[in-house]
């Protein structure tokens, strides 16, 4: 029960606010607030709304070692959905990052464990619904916080294709038990690539949708105006099946304005007849791309003009400062999502788990068990929202409007645009975590082009086009904002009629 603030405690709040209350001022303000304190008690009395829990399920179970090869799977479970439905038979894996009710979440992170969600995320109900059935909980990586496969409490999760390398962040169980056929789909959450480079690296389908297309409702935000999820998958047909089971607006989640949903599957099979294709010149060509990674990209974009594509090289210089509008959004906002206010956030009105609070501030306590990029993030968001008081948020946020025109100018001219989904195929996993350099640069080497579209909120999928020293290459195809069925013919396409594991057409 809310207890209303005696003098010791106000004293402590005045100290953290920096004020210098006068003599007797504080014992006013204890009476003062008396009715706010009753207000807040009255909380206490009153039932919780909550999304209905609709499918029977028991905590599942944490894999032994010889049952978890990769190190992919958090928990695994046997939630059964609806009996019919276009998911039916298909076994599914959810990002640790997403509640599933009564299923332990650790979020990446030590800090977590223990948390049970008390309800469903919204994509994980109709997942059921559809009649999919949810295999378990994919690990994730720290906080969300990396784009490699190595800062989980857990252990590192090892690329199925290419064991000793990372399977990539921050989904990297999802990514990594699709590409080793445990589960046939999965979900993954994307903040600057998180779906997409998993994928890339792991040669899977993975499709960051539009913004707001797929409700974030019941899962771990790190800034709400970049937060997206979608699907995982081993081709491309389930992928738009997958993406078409979640979609549409839930009524809760702020994200969402005006959603427009469409048939996802509707293009698959045409021919690229008439498709206007962009080379972004910008995407290529970055200080640590791979050279061999940016040839692969170039030769998927004239396989795709050889299946009857107009492609072209374009020019989008916005492109270039698209990580620095990323890296204010990302560290500004994440630090006050994720640590000031314990995960919380405001103004988002979609239900949360009770409990979040009380693990989301585990940090405060235990700190130095934070993954060094999460410690770094935090430590440079705290420095710039203090030094700088909001200021390059709030320019993040004004800027990010000259980046999203850009790409839609481009987008006007062009049906798609395609760059590689990351400069580089999948790096050796760190064989120590002691040095933080090594550990952060194998975190976030690889976003330069992802990031761009969470800032823009346009749709990008990666999808696999070739092998480097047998490391999967991903080419990122980019639509216009709720064009996603067009990303799915050229995927389509291209995935007909290219063995990409072998380079063969």
């Amino acid at each position: 029960m809310f207890e209303n603030p005696d003098i010791s405690a106000l004293e402590d709040a005045a100290e953290r606010l920096g004020l210098s209350p006068g003599a007797g001022y504080l014992d006013k303000v204890s009476t003062i607030v008396e009715p706010l304190s009753a207000g807040y008690a009255d909380l206490d009395l009153l039932p919780d709304l909550l999304p209905a829990v609709a499918y029977p399920r028991d905590g599942g179970e944490r894999p032994a070692a010889e049952d978890n090869p990769f190190g992919a799977w958090y928990v695994k479970t046997d939630i059964a959905g609806a009996p019919d439905g276009p998911l039916a038979g298909r076994r599914i894996a959810i990002k640790d990052s997403i509640y599933v009710a009564g299923v332990p979440m650790m979020h990446g992170s030590s800090l977590f464990e223990g948390f049970v969600p008390d309800m469903d995320a919204t994509v994980v109900t109709r997942i059921l619904d559809a009649g999919g059935m949810i295999a378990g909980k994919a690990v994730c990586e720290n906080y969300c916080v990396s784009g490699g496969s190595h800062t989980s409490s857990t252990g590192p999760v090892i690329n199925p294709r290419c064991p000793g390398h990372s399977a990539g962040g921050s989904s990297s169980g999802s990514a990594a038990l699709v590409a080793a056929g445990d589960v046939d789909m999965a979900i993954g959450g994307d903040q600057a690539g998180s779906i997409r480079i998993p994928s890339a690296y792991c040669g899977t389908y993975g499709m960051k949708p539009t913004f707001g297309l797929v409700p974030y409702t019941g899962m771990m935000s790190l800034e709400q105006t970049i937060d997206h999820t979608g699907p995982i998958t081993g081709n491309v047909r389930d992928n738009a099946l997958l993406l078409q089971a979640i979609a549409g607006d839930d009524g809760l989640d702020a994200r969402q304005r005006a959603v427009k949903v469409k048939d996802y599957a509707q293009e698959i099979g045409r021919d690229l007849a008439g498709l206007r294709i962009g080379v972004v010149h910008e995407g290529f060509g970055h200080p640590n791309s791979q050279a061999d990674v940016d040839a692969s990209v170039r030769a998927a974009a004239e396989t795709l003009a050889a299946l009857g594509a107009d492609v072209s090289e374009i020019n989008v210089p916005m492109h270039t400062h698209a990580f620095g509008i990323w890296a204010a959004l990302a560290h500004d906002g994440g630090y006050w999502m994720m640590m000031a206010t314990n995960g919380m956030g405001v103004g988002l009105q979609a239900p949360v788990a009770t409990d979040l609070p009380r693990f989301g501030s585990q940090w405060r306590r235990s700190g130095d068990d934070m993954s060094d990029p999460l410690k770094i993030m935090a430590l440079f968001g705290a420095y710039s929202t203090k030094r700088y008081l909001g200021h390059y948020y709030a320019k993040a946020q004004r800027v990010r409007r000259h980046l999203q025109a850009a790409y839609d100018e481009a987008l006007q001219s062009c049906d798609l645009l395609v760059m590689p989904t990351l400069p580089v195929t999948a790096t050796p996993l760190p064989k120590t975590l002691s040095d933080p350099v090594e550990v952060t640069d194998r975190s976030w080497e690889m976003i330069r082009n992802t990031c761009a579209f969470n800032v823009s909120g346009h749709p990008a999928m990666s999808v696999p086009c070739g092998m480097s020293d047998g490391r999967p290459i991903g080419m990122m195809l980019v639509a216009a904002h709720w064009n996603e069925p067009t990303i799915y013919r050229a995927a389509a396409a291209f995935e007909a009629a290219v063995d990409w594991q072998r380079g063969a057409v």
